[in-house]
């Protein structure tokens, strides 16, 4: 049995243009639907966050109307509910990538805040991707990796292809006007290769270790992906 990190962000809001705290944190079925393929595929999963904090779900995200219908909508809250491993999170500074097998990010817009900017997050990305073990990232998750820079500078996924949550999706989602910044944008600045698909299709996008998704809906064939590379 292999042990795969969580890194989740630690946050419940996000700042907005106008300096409003947008309530957030991450995104239920993101952490749900992978938590529960390693753990079919019998893995561990180890839940990190910055100082070690307890994270907090994005509340939008355990709505029915997202989560198709208040019978999905209960059956996300159950499965978030039994996720022991949220309530006892390590600190992501204490981190060491030789205890894991693979790492992955869930998004939610809390990720925005604080991972974008995180520089323990991005040595342990830039470690990942260089270590070639699987690494992934889901929806807005991907703002983690502007903050993974070389020291000769440079991002280090400049070059790969990624996808994240999209720039038509956040508009869709009525806030890209309220955002400080869009993540479409600032990972093309990056230099990542950005791959669109339509809004809130699944998307997975693989690129030697690195497998990424565009939205919620990616999180469940993002995770098939990482265990295929476990074998």
């Amino acid at each position: 049995m292999s042990k795969i990190l969580f890194v989740m962000t630690g946050v419940d809001y996000w700042t907005l243009a106008d300096g409003t705290r947008h309530p957030t944190g991450f995104w239920a079925e993101e952490a749900v639907a992978p938590y529960e393929a390693f753990r079919a595929a019998g893995h561990e999963v180890v839940v990190a966050t910055p100082g070690g904090v307890v994270p907090t779900v994005d509340k939008g995200s355990l709505a029915p109307e997202v989560n198709g219908g208040q019978e999905g909508a209960d059956r996300i809250a159950n499965a978030l509910a039994s996720i022991v491993e949220l309530q006892q999170p390590i600190k992501l500074e204490e981190v060491d990538l030789d205890d894991y097998a693979a790492v992955f990010y869930p998004g939610g817009h809390g990720p925005m805040e604080d991972l974008a900017v995180n520089a323990d997050s991005g040595r342990l990305l830039t470690l990942a991707l260089d270590s070639g073990k699987p690494l992934g990232v889901v929806c807005h998750a991907p703002a983690a990796l502007l903050a993974a820079t070389r020291e000769a500078g440079g991002n280090a996924f400049a070059g790969y292809r990624v996808s994240a949550f999209t720039n038509a999706e956040e508009t869709q989602a009525g806030l890209a006007d309220k955002a400080k910044w869009l993540l479409q944008d600032r990972l093309v600045e990056a230099g990542v290769d950005f791959q669109e698909g339509e809004p809130w299709a699944p998307k997975v996008v693989v690129d030697r270790n690195l497998v990424t998704g565009q939205n919620p809906s990616s999180s469940a064939p993002l995770a098939a992906e990482l265990l295929k590379k476990l074998g």
